[in-house]
């Protein structure tokens, strides 16, 4: 029995070293990201100043946690209100979709280059809801398909979505993104 434990001890640290030197093989996108999300029609602006004692942004190693976003409208504003009461499925969808354009803008001004995001690691997509709403991941997929449509297969990630009571401002959704980026 010794044996074996041995053999599954050296095989695993083997296993990590090869991904990851498989991973660093692919580090590079076959397309830029920036004329990516031009064709894509997504504006990226100049992101939200805090509105309290926090930053866009905290970089630790190769991974970046990015603060809570929520859906700014290109013309100012939020998209508020509750999901079950005052916006359907399909509305809170656009508001996730314009979390993820936030939220992409405080990564860019972050790292300047968004072609060294080596992968979008997790989302926790918050969902202004009523008690009986249950359709919460039907309204973050609208940041979730973003991320794949700018990153590929890297922008798919790990995530939760989940129902909250109320919302800052009463803004609709409001996510949370951790990132990896290239050294």
């Amino acid at each position: 029995m010794k044996n074996l434990l041995l053999l599954s001890l050296i095989v695993v640290p083997f296993a990590c070293t090869q991904s990851q030197a498989d991973r660093s093989a692919t580090d590079r996108y076959d397309y830029d990201i920036e004329e990516r999300i031009a064709s894509l029609g997504i504006v990226l602006t100049e992101p939200s100043a805090p509105v309290a004692s926090y930053v866009n942004a905290v970089q630790t190693g190769n991974l970046i946690f990015l603060a809570g976003k929520g859906p700014s409208k290109p013309d100012g504003g939020y998209v508020e209100g509750k999901l079950g009461v005052d916006l359907t499925i399909e509305e809170g969808y656009e508001a996730a979709r314009l979390t993820a354009i936030q939220q992409l803008s405080s990564l860019k001004a972050e790292i300047g280059d968004l072609n060294k995001v080596v992968r979008i690691v997790k989302v926790l997509g918050m969902v202004n809801a009523s008690a009986d709403f249950t359709e919460h991941p039907k309204v973050i997929n609208g940041y979730s398909d973003v991320m794949v449509s700018v990153f590929g297969e890297r922008g798919k990630h790990a995530r939760a979505a989940v129902g909250m009571a109320s919302l800052p401002s009463n803004i609709a959704v409001e996510v949370e993104m951790i990132v990896e980026v290239a050294q």
